[in-house]
């Protein structure tokens, strides 16, 4: 079974409009957990735009004492700042993403051959207190040996050019046959395969009959905006049918 990591982002982003505790990232988790999701995702930026660095640590507190079973994926560029959050926070799951703080969101993965020493040690650091580790991945084959090498458990593929090509059946066929050769790279690597970036529920059935080694999903803003029509937890039980759940 392929696991529905929910992103919190833009339900932080909303909340942050005005200097109110609602939405309560909890409560919106606590809906999208009991719905089946497998996990929660946060992306904290430096400038706190949407997750704050005290959210993080809330959250946590929530999943330890109410779901147990559940996983916490925190994501980000991985400086000081990130990776003393990540120690202390202790996630199921880091995902290191080369983000510049000025983006709007992530917009590529990283270069393993330019990058391997930057990401190496990095790597090593986090494993050694128990955290799987995920590196986000341009939709390519090329470089995931390095991201073997250097001790990832997973890449992330970046599946935003085939989420934008929404209305361009040959582009989002092409966008996806990348993204099939580079999940097969990953499975002779033998390394787990996460997946994100505008995916929804009609893009998502199509992107797991052609990668049948996909472990899981992270979903934010597409997930949201669905909960605008159906609520949370319908919406959740809709994207988990997209992956194959017959919930």
């Amino acid at each position: 079974m392929i696991n529905l990591s929910v992103n919190l982002n833009a339900v932080a982003l909303l909340r942050n409009r005005r200097n109110l505790p609602w939405p309560d990232l909890c409560d919106i988790g606590r809906l999208a957990l009991g719905a089946g999701a497998a996990g929660l995702t946060v992306h904290p930026r430096p400038d706190e735009r949407h997750i704050r660095k005290s959210d993080i640590f809330i959250l946590r507190d929530m999943l330890r004492q109410e779901y147990p079973d559940k996983e916490y994926n925190i994501e980000g560029f991985p400086d000081e700042r990130w990776l003393a959050i990540v120690e202390e926070a202790m996630p199921d799951q880091a995902t290191l993403v080369p983000d510049d703080p000025d983006q709007a969101t992530s917009d590529h993965g990283w270069d393993f051959a330019a990058q391997r020493d930057f990401l190496a040690p990095i790597v090593e650091r986090l494993k050694k207190r128990g955290i799987r580790v995920s590196l986000f991945a341009n939709p390519s084959p090329e470089g995931l040996d390095i991201a073997k090498e250097i001790g990832a458990d997973r890449v992330e593929l970046y599946t935003g050019p085939y989420g934008a090509s929404f209305n361009d059946r040959e582009r989002q066929a092409k966008e996806l046959q990348k993204l099939a050769f580079a999940a097969q790279r990953a499975q002779e690597l033998r390394l787990g395969l996460n997946a994100g970036h505008d995916l929804t529920v009609q893009n998502l059935t199509p992107l797991v009959m052609a990668l049948p080694n996909l472990d899981e999903v992270s979903i934010g803003h597409a997930l949201i905006a669905d909960a605008l029509k159906f609520g949370i937890a319908e919406t959740v039980r809709r994207f988990r049918r997209a992956l194959g759940d017959p919930c």
